[in-house]
Formats: C-alpha cells, sequence, structure tokens
C-alpha cells in the first residue's frame, strides 16, 4: 500500500464526533479525510476518551445512555448515572447498540429493487435519485386525488420525531399514520384509560412497596421498563430495613418468578378471574378501603368457584388476599402474561380494580398516575390496527406504503396473510437500517441513521412521576451513507413541494428538534430552567441527556364503568384439547425482544438467564411431561397448531405447568443478516391472528399446540455445562460404608 494511500485509509476510518453535534452540524468538516487530527475538532483530544449523553432506542423504556467515543469511534455505551429511568443501568441490548452501528450488514446507501419482489437484487443509488423517486410517486398520487393511498407504518415513535411524520402524512392529505409493534401494551393502556381516564401506563412504585403481587410482568427481563424496574426491585427487597414480598402468577416461571418468593402456576388465561377472586375475598372479609362502587360486580368471582378453574387451591388464594390487603403500602401489576390473552384488556382490568379495592391508587408504593408528558410522550392510537392495513391493501387502498422501524412480516402470524396483501400494494418503500423481512418487500430503500448518529429525543411512558424529556444526539459521525430520519422526512416534503414543502421548513432535522425544545423551554420555564436562558439551557440538557423535573404525586379512582370490559370467563384458545393437549406460551426474550436483537451478535451470545441457550430456539417442556411422551433434552420435536407448525429441540424446565409449553420469540429470521438469519424458528409464525377490537392489540397468548418427535435438526446449545463426564473423572463417588473405611484408613 502507497504512504498516499494509507493516509487516506486512516483519515476515512478516524473522523471523529465534535463540537458541531451541538450545533446540528452532522457533516464531516472540509479535509477532515485526509489527516483529521493533525487539527482535531475542539471537543476531542486524541487518546483521550469523550463521554455523550444520549437515550438507548432499542426498546420503548427510554434509558439514559453515557456513549465513550475514543477518536471518532463509539467504543462503549453505559447507562447514565444521573438519568431518572435508569439511574447507571443498562440493559444487554442497550449495551449492544454499539454493534448495531458497526454491524456488517447493514444497509450503507440507498437501493432500488431491479429484480422481483422478495428476490434480494438491488441496485445502488444516489440519494437525489432516490428521493426524486419516491416524490415523483407521491407527486403522482396527489395528481390523482389519491392522497388518503398514502400510509406511513413506524415502529411506536414519540416526542419530536414522531409530530415531524404525522406533520408529513398530513399535509400530503392523509390520515394513515400508524404505529405498530409486538409489545406495544395497547391492552394495558386501554385497560387504564377505561378504569383512570389516561390511556398511558402509569409508575408503578416497586421501589417502596411492600408486597407485590404480579401478573405475569416479567419485570427484570423485558416488561415494560425492566432496568428501572429492577432497580426499584433491588431497593425493594435490601434498600430498607423491612424486605418487600413478591409473588409471581403466570403458568411459565419467568425470570422475575425466578427471584420471587411464592410462584402461583395459575391455569393459563385465567389471571383475570384470580385477580378478582383476590379482590372479592378482601371485600367479604372486611379489608377492602375502596369498594363501594365494586361489590355487586365482585360477588359473582368467589373463591371457592374460582379456585377450580384457576386451578389454584382456595386456601392460597384467601392466603393471598388477607396478606395482598393487610400489608401496606401493596401493589398489583398486570404483565403480558395476563394482557397478551384474548381478554388481555379483561385482566388488566381485573388487576386495577383489585388495587383499587386495597387502596394503592395515587400512594407512595402504588400505582402512581404519571400525569403531564410535555405533550410529546407517545400516542397509542387504539384505532390503527395491522389489520385495519391488511384490510385496505387488500381493498387497493393503498398506493404507496413507507415503513420505518416495524417489522410486522415477521412479528404477524401467517395466518394474517401480511406478504399477500403487500404484494398487492404497487410501490413501497423502507427507511430501515438493515435488510428484515419487511423491507425485502420494498421497492426503494432510504436508509436511516442508527440512533447513534442521529438527533431526536424520548419522553418516556411510563415515566417515574415527574415530568422527563431525554435528548438523543449524534455521537459519531454516519459510518456509512445514511441520512436522519427527520432529514428525510425533510428533505422528501421539499422534493415533493406544495402544501408538505410550505408546512416543513426547517433547515434540517436538529433544528426542527432545537424549535419543538424551545417550545418545550417556553411552556415549563420556571419549572426547567428557573433564569437560564434557552441556549444555556438547551446546552445543559446535552450535556446531561435531557431535563426532568421534580416529582409529582397525581391520583386517580377506577371508574365503575370499567367493569363493562369484564369478561368474566377465561381465555379462549384455538384448537381442541383432544387434538392440541398443551397451551402455547411465546414470550419476549431477554435479549432479542421482538427479535430486534437477533441480529446483534453479542446477543446471540448472552445465554437465556433462565436456561443458558445461546445461539437458537428451544421449547420448554416440564419433566413430567416429556417423560409421558418418551422425550428426552435435545430432542428435536414439532410443535404444531391448527396454524402450522415449527421445530425446536426440547428443553426440560420444571418451571412450566405440565399441560402448557414455550417458545421465546425472536429467532427464525429469514433476512436480517447473517447473524440472524435461518437460525432457530418463529413461533408467531403458527398462532391465529386475533386482536382486541378495542384496543387493537395481537393475542399472542391464544393457541394449543400438540407435540410430536421431530427430524435430527438443530442442536440445544447451552452454556450450562455437561451432564456427561465422557471419561473424564470429573466427579468422584464413593458409598458411604467405603468412605467410613476411607476415614478410618487416614486417621
Amino acid at each position: 500500500m502507497k504512504r498516499r494511500d494509507f493516509l487516506k485509509f486512516i483519515g476515512i476510518g478516524g473522523v471523529g464526533a465534535g463540537a458541531g453535534f451541538v450545533l446540528g452540524k452532522v457533516s464531516k468538516p472540509p479535509g477532515a479525510k485526509l489527516i483529521p487530527y493533525l487539527i482535531p475538532p475542539e471537543d476531542i483530544i486524541p487518546g483521550v476518551a469523550t463521554w455523550y449523553a444520549s437515550v438507548c432506542t432499542l426498546c420503548g423504556a427510554g434509558c439514559g445512555t453515557l456513549v465513550r467515543v475514543m477518536e471518532g469511534r463509539a467504543k462503549k455505551v453505559e447507562g447514565n448515572p444521573g438519568h431518572p429511568i435508569n439511574r447507571g443501568g443498562l440493559c444487554a441490548l442497550g449495551q449492544s447498540s454499539v454493534q448495531a452501528l458497526y454491524n456488517p450488514d447493514r444497509i450503507t446507501k440507498p437501493l432500488k429493487r431491479k429484480g422481483p419482489r422478495g428476490s434480494g437484487e438491488y441496485a445502488e443509488i444516489t440519494w437525489d435519485e432516490a428521493l426524486k423517486t419516491l416524490a415523483a410517486n407521491l407527486i403522482e398520487l396527489k395528481s390523482k386525488n389519491e392522497s388518503e393511498k398514502f400510509h406511513l407504518l413506524t415502529s411506536p415513535l414519540g416526542g419530536t420525531i414522531d409530530r415531524l411524520a404525522g406533520e408529513f402524512v398530513s399535509a400530503f392529505g392523509s390520515s394513515n399514520y400508524s404505529h405498530y409493534g409486538l409489545f406495544q401494551r395497547k391492552n394495558l393502556a386501554f385497560a387504564n384509560l377505561s378504569t383512570m381516564g389516561t390511556a398511558s401506563i402509569p409508575h408503578y412504585d416497586i421501589e417502596n412497596t411492600k408486597y407485590l403481587l404480579s401478573f405475569g410482568a416479567d419485570f427484570s427481563s423485558t416488561w415494560v421498563s425492566p432496568v428501572n424496574y429492577s432497580n426499584g426491585y433491588g431497593k425493594m427487597r435490601q434498600g430498607t430495613g423491612e424486605r418487600g414480598k413478591l409473588v409471581q402468577v403466570e403458568p411459565r416461571l419467568s425470570l422475575t418468578g425466578a427471584n420471587a418468593d411464592e410462584w402461583v402456576p395459575a391455569k393459563p388465561g385465567t389471571e383475570a378471574l384470580l385477580a378478582l377472586a383476590i379482590a372479592n375475598t378482601i371485600v367479604e372479609k372486611g379489608l377492602a378501603r375502596d369498594a363501594s362502587a365494586w361489590r355487586g360486580v365482585l360477588s359473582r368471582y368467589k373463591a371457592k368457584d374460582m379456585a377450580s378453574i384457576c386451578d389454584v387451591p382456595v386456601e392460597r388464594i384467601e392466603a393471598m388476599a388477607v396478606e395482598f390487603a393487610r400489608t401496606r403500602p401493596s401493589l398489583a401489576i398486570a404483565g403480558d402474561s395476563v394482557s397478551s390473552y384474548e381478554n388481555g384488556i379483561s385482566g388488566a382490568i381485573a388487576v386495577n380494580i383489585l388495587n383499587q379495592v386495597a387502596g394503592n391508587i395515587g400512594v407512595i408504593g402504588g400505582v402512581m398516575p404519571n400525569g403531564d408528558d410535555l405533550g410529546n410522550g407517545k400516542k397509542i392510537d387504539f384505532g390503527r390496527k395491522i389489520s385495519t392495513l391488511i384490510s385496505a391493501a387488500n381493498a387497493d387502498k393503498i398506493k404507496t406504503l413507507i415503513v420505518y422501524g416495524a417489522n410486522p412480516v415477521f412479528t404477524t402470524p401467517k395466518a394474517a396473510r401480511l406478504e399477500e396483501a403487500l404484494s398487492k400494494v404497487p410501490f413501497i418503500a423502507s427507511f430501515s437500517s438493515f435488510m428484515d423481512e419487511t423491507t425485502a418487500h420494498a421497492d426503494i430503500i432510504l436508509p436511516a441513521h442508527t440512533s447513534l448518529e442521529d438527533w431526536g429525543d424520548d419522553f418516556p411512558d411510563p415515566g417515574v412521576a415527574a415530568p422527563v424529556a431525554s435528548i438523543i444526539q449524534p455521537v459519531v459521525s454516519p459510518v456509512f451513507e445514511t441520512k436522519s430520519l427527520g432529514d428525510i422526512f425533510i428533505e422528501l416534503a421539499r422534493a415533493v413541494g406544495g402544501n408538505v414543502a410550505g408546512k416543513i421548513t426547517a433547515p434540517n432535522f436538529a433544528e426542527y428538534l432545537k424549535a419543538s425544545w424551545k417550545g418545550l423551554y417556553s411552556r415549563n420555564r420556571e419549572m426547567a430552567a428557573g433564569t437560564l436562558g434557552f441556549e444555556d439551557f438547551w446546552n445543559k440538557a446535552l450535556q446531561r441527556g435531557g431535563w426532568w423535573g421534580p416529582s409529582r404525586k397525581m391520583t386517580a379512582t377506577v371508574s365503575a364503568r370499567a367493569g363493562e370490559h369484564l369478561t368474566g370467563a377465561p381465555a379462549r384458545f384455538e384448537g381442541e384439547e383432544a387434538q392440541y393437549p398443551f397451551y402455547l406460551i411465546p414470550y419476549a426474550q431477554t435479549a432479542y425482544m421482538d427479535g430486534r436483537g437477533a441480529n446483534l451478535p453479542w446477543l446471540q451470545e448472552l445465554p437465556d438467564p433462565m436456561t443458558s441457550v445461546v445461539w437458537g430456539t428451544w421449547v420448554e417442556i416440564n419433566p413430567k411431561t416429556a417423560a409421558s411422551l418418551g422425550l428426552k433434552e435435545g430432542d428435536m420435536v414439532n410443535i404444531e397448531s391448527p396454524f402450522g407448525k415449527i421445530s425446536a429441540p426440547v428443553y426440560l424446565y420444571p418451571g412450566i405447568r405440565p399441560d402448557t409449553v414455550a417458545v421465546p420469540i425472536g429467532q427464525g429470521h429469514s433476512h436480517y443478516g447473517r447473524y440472524a438469519k435461518g437460525r432457530g424458528a418463529n413461533p408467531i409464525e403458527i398462532l391465529p391472528y386475533k386482536e382486541d377490537p378495542l384496543s387493537g392489540e395481537a393475542a399472542l397468548n391464544s393457541t394449543r399446540v400438540r407435540i410430536t418427535r421431530g427430524a435430527t435438526g438443530e442442536r440445544l446449545v447451552k452454556m450450562e455445562g455437561s451432564t456427561k463426564e465422557f471419561g473424564r473423572g470429573i466427579v468422584q463417588t464413593v458409598s458411604p460404608s467405603e468412605f467410613k473405611r476411607m476415614k478410618k484408613e487416614v486417621v
């Protein structure tokens, strides 16, 4: 290699993140590609790390981060100790975000399809050509008065980028902007809207409670805000003089359940009835604090009647009721195991009623409504369902579809026939950074930055019973020829012209974001900044990772009208018990969530905390059930529902009911890069497609399955060690009589 070429190579790789980020200039400085550190950026000292505050966006919790950057390269992501959501903690998914930035399978520049859809045949094009192509398609729609046939589908965005996307769609003349995600917790939000008047998730004050009754909430692993709740749980158990108690109700023992004092393996689909039976017992024993509106409703759920339905002894129901009512403060939470059934709303409402009866709403150590989200929180639109999009596509009501952040082809059951519907959409554009299963159907791809390269903000839901506004800022220059998601919308608006360009006039997204924060500053000036001017407030927020105000105590009561949504019956499962004897519980795995983490090798190598399995899928079966089927650990089996079949090796798991099997979600990708593709199986494929008619949330716990022996296939790879010595003499044994003889000889 020539010296000149070597210097160019070093220059291209070494450009750093500088003070220009504060000013919104994320482009590389002139001459940076040759020898950038002759005149390094002003906030970089070669050999000395710089730390930038930002936010993890790989799930919806909104944990604050500190990113260690050395000479322009992101080296490590840690939790921000000053951020109120995570207080310095960060889960494995957040730690792995640097692997999304430097992933070898990123889409590095715009692509245009040149082969049949799904063939993977794309040609690289310029950004100018990509924007003009997409703009021309939209302009043609508008000229034909078919603006309503434009749809935008994204992951559950919030904050300023959500407002910009909404403005773009509205200015174009369409009302079709939808959020889609597998774990949006819409049922929980709808239950809270019905009971407490707010379509959000409150702050569950686990830290200060003394008795926590969890109905399937795996808050130590994947539920809502696991780092925040894990911090709180640690304080609850060890942070005060009195050790709090945790009781976990769920058919499959989760990571949270493994840390509980008691596990109550209720029959799948009956958790709502169990919660109501506990509430009724509290009323009957005269221990209720606020039950005036619920006596009549609860009288139908007597413990002696519900015990056989829930498969929980009546004595245990009564003991839980007494302990829950007498321990102050206490708290009940409804997790995915409850809200993912067909009657998920009913289950979440039942838990809210239980909290109301015990006097746990609006008190420290109980349910704390968050109140004001500063006007920028994630909005849950219950009317926007993926089935609506499928119906519209089949009815020729979608001509152009733009997708960002959502991967519905992977996270929607095959029974929904989504891919068939997408084939009827004439033009699909994706803004994804990766070739996932949905992006593989796109006609054109305009790749957006990863979160470590982009601007944004976040307003966490749930919060911490206090206003929290976090800033996402770029910590490195763009690694590839990608663009800020906000800049894509802004530049596309200019290319479309007309009303759209007139509505969105910001020069770039960094300025649009800053203007949005000026509004936040004006509305909350006294609380947010006191005597600080906006520029000082802005720079301080960049430095610390955002702004958060003092705690606010909010109160609420559970409306008696919520009783209208109680079903009073166990959840239904598809499939006749005689043919399909086992309940199937698909669950979010710690590392992969809904599959988004499967392309990050650190997460593939991370042993599952309950099984130690890596790089694959498994099916959890009770040892007694496995013995009755003639199965042993590692055997390949077929898991078959009325809607399809997948295969996986057996993991013998005592922490699951004998009538239930469980399969983790996240593997089984057909696309999504070298680390995810062709690995494991996706249990979502064999589910029925059921949506709650009120909330729109899919019912994951909704089918029975049968287990049959399969052909040899994928090995069960575990990190917990071998059960065989293979002649190595690792474990030495001796009989009691021999031990006594040896002991005498030694003496």
